[in-house]
């Protein structure tokens, strides 16, 4: 498991324990959001991806690699790096530049606020402009102070990913011969750019289905963790040897 940008592999606990029992669950803790890290800028998907085969390496086949968000973004790129490493791909909205930039000009104005000493309004700037939240939503968050930090903790690392995706360029055509099952999963809820670029991306890849969560959005691994666990159960059950 790949966990999303601001945050860290805790984030899927919920999800990890419905899956415990009967898998071995092993969560990557990205390593631009490890405590204290000291990011290199520009941050790299291609670093993550090389992260996330190398830690495929160390187990026993077969591997179902899961992720979500950006962490959907560097799960792929990982696949894409090295296709033997994975039986399978399971993806929850990843944030992919499919027809345009993810940040764009938003991501420069995130960028500004962080090097002027505001992760906050950097991390409004992200949730805002860049996963597009509703703004509402967003103001209403904002105004609980622990709230406040505890995005800002992350804005570092945030921002940098966001920048790591534009990185990438719009375009998914390296893709197209990527042929091993491949799970891409959405919140009927979720924001429509991340849904479009969903379906980008199963319309790209040759082997590929959508699983479409009713009444959830992008957090569906805490309002609900047992329905991405029963999806990626589905998929491991197809997958792994009985």
């Amino acid at each position: 498991m790949v966990h999303p940008g601001g945050g860290d592999a805790t984030t899927w606990d919920g999800v990890t324990r419905e899956l415990a029992d009967d898998y071995r669950v092993v969560r990557i803790h990205r390593r631009i959001y490890a405590p204290g890290a000291v990011i290199a800028l520009p941050h790299s998907m291609a670093v993550e991806a090389a992260d996330i085969v190398a830690v495929a390496e160390l187990l026993d086949p077969p591997v179902l690699l899961a992720g979500h968000s950006s962490g959907a973004v560097a799960a792929l790129e990982a696949a894409l790096l090295d296709p033997s490493a994975f039986a399978g791909l399971f993806l929850y909205e990843p944030p992919m530049p499919t027809r345009e930039l993810l940040a764009g000009a938003a991501g420069a104005r995130a960028r500004a606020a962080l090097d002027m000493g505001d992760p906050v309004e950097a991390m409004r700037i992200h949730l805002r402009d860049i996963v597009r939240m509703p703004a509402d939503s967003v103001d209403e968050m904002f105004a609980d102070r622990q709230v406040q930090a505890a995005f800002a903790a992350y804005a570092t690392a945030q921002i940098a990913d966001d920048e790591a995706i534009d990185a990438l360029g719009a375009g998914i055509d390296r893709f197209a011969d990527l042929d091993m099952p491949t799970t891409l999963i959405e919140g009927d809820l979720s924001p429509a750019h991340l849904r479009e670029r969903l379906a980008d991306l199963a319309a790209t890849l040759p082997n590929a289905r959508i699983v479409t969560l009713a009444g959830e959005g992008h957090i569906a691994h805490l309002t609900a963790p047992d329905r991405p666990a029963n999806a990626i159960r589905g998929m491991a059950e197809q997958i792994f040897p009985v």
